[in-house]
């Protein structure tokens, strides 16, 4: 398991790194035309782009810089956040209609764990899954269709603990070509602290909460035990 979030780890930490770097490349006077000419249909465009990019279990980290880098901070994150929902739903509803069988499948063994811990209280779960920026954010999409959590609770869930995850990516590619492009580099040092404040307290809330269920299985065993 350790093994595993290390490599997730690695490949989120290579995957912004790529992209920023690509993001160098990017004249933002050009985005501004291309934004233009588009006209009101660039953020369907993009969004379309996210859900199926989502879909397809793509990472998603690297979608978040986008949106920053083409919309700007304010709509960036509104776009990325919406679309990042409706993939979510997307992905959810197919798992728990047509595409179960297949999914499960695929996820055989893996999706059993993150069942036990929604039973334990799904709304929170899935909020606080959201936040971990190392989860890859469309295999919790279908996995979460196999377990019991209730459509109200992932959706409920699933929103606000997506808008608070996207926004410091979002910023960073904001910021990130904004430094590139003019040397200013204060905003880019306050998106990285604010995705390093993302990661360290998802990472803080998520032990937090294993650990209060270990206590409660300790006291509940000691209860029984007391009984006997």
């Amino acid at each position: 398991m350790k093994i595993g979030m290390l490599l997730l780890t690695i490949l989120c930490i290579l995957a912004t790194g790529g992209a920023i770097y690509l993001l160098g490349g990017i004249d933002s006077a050009q985005i501004a035309v291309w934004l233009e000419a588009v006209g009101i249909w660039s953020p369907f465009i993009y969004i379309a782009l996210y859900v199926v990019a989502t879909v397809l279990v793509l990472p998603s980290t690297v979608l978040n810089l986008t949106g920053g880098a083409v919309f700007g901070a304010v709509w960036g994150t509104l776009w990325t956040s919406l679309a990042a929902i409706i993939a979510a739903i997307v992905a959810f509803t197919f798992t728990r209609t047509v595409g179960r069988e297949t999914i499960a499948k695929r996820l055989s063994g893996r999706w059993q764990a993150m069942d036990a811990e929604v039973r334990q209280g799904g709304l929170f779960y899935m909020f606080a899954i959201r936040l971990v920026p190392i989860m890859p954010y469309g295999l919790v999409n279908f996995a979460a269709g196999l377990t019991s959590i209730s459509f109200k609770d992932y959706v409920l869930g699933t929103t606000i603990g997506t808008v608070p995850s996207v926004l410091p990516f979002v910023l960073l590619g904001s910021s990130g070509l904004k430094a590139l492009n003019t040397g200013d580099v204060l905003p880019l040092v306050g998106a990285l602290a604010l995705t390093g404040i993302l990661v360290g307290g998802s990472t803080w809330y998520r032990r937090r909460t294993l650990l209060n269920k270990a206590a409660k299985a300790l006291h509940k065993s000691e209860e029984l035990g007391n009984q006997d």
